[in-house]
């Protein structure tokens, strides 16, 4: 199997490595083939997995429903040149850093594509912790080094390598800030900000508030706060989360990462062609798109006259 961005042999499904690009493994889920391998012959055809540096658990599957397909239908019931169109999803976490970065290595990749305004992205739900409490006491880096039984010292040098990177990226980020949380309230918004067209700026006003600026991600107040920032009604973002709405569709977004066998965010799938897992550089996402989108063009009619012979609604006119 051929595989976008290099060569490396990773077991039975071919992928590549390239830099070793960064992710955050999520514990619920294992890396090995028998979670992979069906999902992606379903879905993907080519691999760029970037193996997570931990080892995971799975878990079992988790309630499902609606998972987007209507936009996937629309997108490629577009059958001209000038409507054609390729969807990428991404899945990702707000409490994710290497989510933020692999965000602005996206935008980059999509920087001189000459087809960019026919790019869909949809933004895909994945909690890192679907158990944290709404705000987690103690700050990040008491939590990093709990979580990964490492020492304070440690932690805090993960956390200066991730932002010396983030600055490379034009990202600024402040972990000693950082109040971290639950997100499943933040992913209901993004799928209700989805259907105003305002996802993206969402995504991007969540990471921003969640890595620099110090916001409780997990608060619903300062949600909607920050939703109504990104152009949301603040109303209908408020009433989102008094109630349950598009609970079903942050499941279905999760159910269906664990089906494809996601270890890590981001993954990004272009396409339902190929799919590319981590924070990997931009020239390797940049091949991915340009693939998938040769590969999901229509096809180019080179002769098309109308005073052809032809058969057309049912009849044949002689």
């Amino acid at each position: 199997m051929d595989a976008v961005g290099g060569s490396e042999e990773s077991g039975p499904l071919t992928g590549a490595n390239p830099g070793h690009a960064e992710a955050s493994a999520d514990p619920r889920f294992r890396a090995n083939d028998e979670v992979a391998a069906p999902g992606l012959a379903r879905f993907v055809r080519d691999v760029v997995h970037a193996k997570a540096d931990r080892v995971t658990r799975r878990a079992g599957p988790r309630p499902g429903g609606r998972n987007g397909r209507d936009v996937l239908r629309r997108c490629a019931a577009k059958t001209t040149s000038e409507e054609w169109c390729v969807q990428v999803e991404i899945w990702s976490d707000i409490v994710c850093p290497w989510c933020a970065i692999g965000k602005r290595r996206f935008e980059a990749s999509l920087d001189g594509f000459p087809h960019r305004d026919q790019v869909e992205v949809v933004w895909r739900s994945f909690e890192l912790d679907p158990h944290a409490p709404r705000e987690r006491a103690g700050g990040l880096t008491a939590h990093l080094a709990e979580k990964y039984g490492t020492s304070r010292d440690q932690a805090a040098g993960m956390q200066s390598h991730m932002t010396a990177t983030a600055a490379g990226e034009g990202l600024d980020f402040h972990f000693e800030r950082a109040r971290p949380g639950n997100t499943f309230d933040a992913h209901r918004l993004l799928h209700l900000a989805r259907e105003g067209g305002r996802q993206d700026a969402v995504k991007e006003r969540l990471l921003t508030a969640y890595l620099t600026e110090g916001e409780p991600i997990g608060d619903p107040g300062t949600l909607v706060r920050l939703a109504a920032d990104a152009g949301v009604d603040a109303a209908e973002a408020g009433a989102v989360l008094d109630g349950g709405a598009y609970a079903d569709a942050v499941r279905a977004d999760e159910a269906e990462a664990q089906a494809l066998g996601v270890a890590a965010v981001p993954f990004f799938v272009f396409d339902r062609r190929y799919g590319v897992s981590g924070a990997q550089p931009a020239p390797v996402l940049r091949a991915a798109l340009e693939r998938a989108w040769d590969e999901s063009r229509p096809i180019t009619i080179l002769a098309d006259d109308a005073t052809a012979e032809a058969c057309a609604d049912g009849a044949c006119a002689v």
